[in-house]
């Protein structure tokens, strides 16, 4: 019994689960638009300077023999990003878009079934958006269909979300996720029916499926792990008159609450400095460049990057409002940096109230300046989170995730 696993642009829990079906001995193949292995051609490219970020494709070696790729759509959508083509990677309609190299790549999954089903493939397990034809197919050949679901149930984001746009009016234009088709939902939708099994990185995500307007096969929450631990851990200062650094990374949407953020630091201007990590979702959005003016911000850095910066910083901020995990909760702790994050993310999953971070209300200004304050009052307890914090990560490396993963998958073949 073997699986086949596929994943358009793949990401840090797409490799685990990839190695993790590997070592189980159930992959039959992995199929992804772009793969570097040591050694190739685009393993040399990706060291010069303006091709770097292809090295975000890289993939252990063990893994060549079992993958299948279809670049030329990624190709053409980091290209057209760079000359600044933006009509052929706009929102679902842009043949290189992210929605066309994913519907790309699905199709492709979908045709190559009928000979991976010969070969030995029995299931198949894809990612949201990228799995509708290719469980149709799968359901016809008699196949398992695995689904994954890293952000939540749509749904749920807009009846969260919506009251954002009431209440931060200045900011709605950074909630992209309201630009979604009637067509693009219904085929989320789609992919959920067609699903034999759900898998969830979070309690909160699982909830969202509440949502969803008929019955669901089960769902199974399998948190995801952490990256290795850091081995020259530098705990915070405990000094009431050092100025607290606080960071952010992510999509600087509301989404991420990155409103509430700069509201709850705008009163603590002179006790905190933070630094901002991430790219903006639309261009057209005064408040937010208003906000960015006043504090330090990098568009982007490389992963490696952002460890060493969590590293440099005492607390990580993601007051996210809708989020399927938030991968930057578990870098930092694993970096020794505490988090203050919200039920609306894996924090509730990962996080001991006051032991190894801080939970606090989604889209509460007050509960995350309180938090915020209540450090600069006991900065002592920073250094004893973070500490707690990277007990937490050294029991939930990567492996462990793609281990369970692949376990469980197994008794459902």
């Amino acid at each position: 019994m073997k699986i086949l696993l596929t994943h358009p642009t793949s990401n840090e829990f797409n490799r685990a689960a990839a190695l993790g079906f590997h070592k189980s001995n159930v992959l039959s193949e992995f199929h992804t638009s772009l793969a570097i292995f040591p050694g190739s051609l685009l393993d040399r490219i990706s060291r010069i300077g303006p091709f770097g970020e292809l090295k975000r494709r890289s993939f252990d070696p063990i893994l060549k023999p079992y993958t299948r790729t279809w670049p030329w759509h990624e190709f053409g959508r980091h290209l057209a990003k760079k000359v600044g083509l933006h009509d052929l990677i706009r929102h679902e309609t842009g043949i290189f878009s992210v929605d066309g190299v994913y519907k790309f790549s699905d199709i492709k999954v979908a045709k190559a079934l009928k000979l991976a089903n010969r070969l030995g493939a029995t299931a198949v397990y894809a990612y949201e958006d990228g799995a509708n034809a290719s469980f149709k197919e799968a359901k016809r050949l008699g196949l398992s269909c695995f689904y994954d679901l890293p952000i939540g149930y749509w749904r749920t984001a807009r009846r969260l979300l919506d009251k954002e746009r009431e209440l931060w009016p200045d900011w709605s234009s950074t909630l992209i996720g309201f630009a979604d088709s009637e067509a693009k939902l219904a085929s989320k939708d789609e992919e959920l029916r067609l699903a034999d099994r759900i898998y969830v990185a979070s309690q909160f995500t699982a909830n969202t499926l509440k949502d969803y307007p008929g019955s669901l096969c089960p769902i199974e929450i399998i948190p995801y792990g952490f990256p290795t631990v850091t081995d020259s851990f530098k705990p915070a200062t405990n000094s009431l008159s050092r100025r607290l650094k606080l960071l952010f990374v992510g999509g600087l949407s509301q989404r991420k609450g990155i409103a509430n953020l700069f509201s709850a630091v705008s009163s603590l201007t002179h006790y905190v400095d933070l630094t901002v990590v991430g790219q903006k979702i639309c261009e057209a959005c005064p408040a937010l460049d208003a906000a960015l003016a006043k504090h330090r911000w990098i568009p982007t850095l490389s992963h490696a990057e952002i460890l060493k910066l969590m590293q440099a910083n005492d607390v990580l901020v993601f007051p996210s409002l809708f989020e399927g995990f938030g991968l930057v909760i578990t870098e930092a702790m694993s970096q020794g940096t505490p988090v203050i994050t919200t039920e609306r993310t894996a924090g509730p999953d990962l996080i001991e109230h006051g032991k190894n971070g801080w939970l606090v209300e989604a889209g509460s200004t007050s509960s995350l300046q309180e938090a915020l304050e209540n450090l600069l009052y006991r900065p002592q307890i920073i250094g004893e989170a973070g500490k707690a914090a990277m007990e937490t990560a050294r029991h939930r490396p990567w492996e462990v995730f793609g281990r369970e993963l692949a376990e469980s998958v197994s008794k459902h073949i």
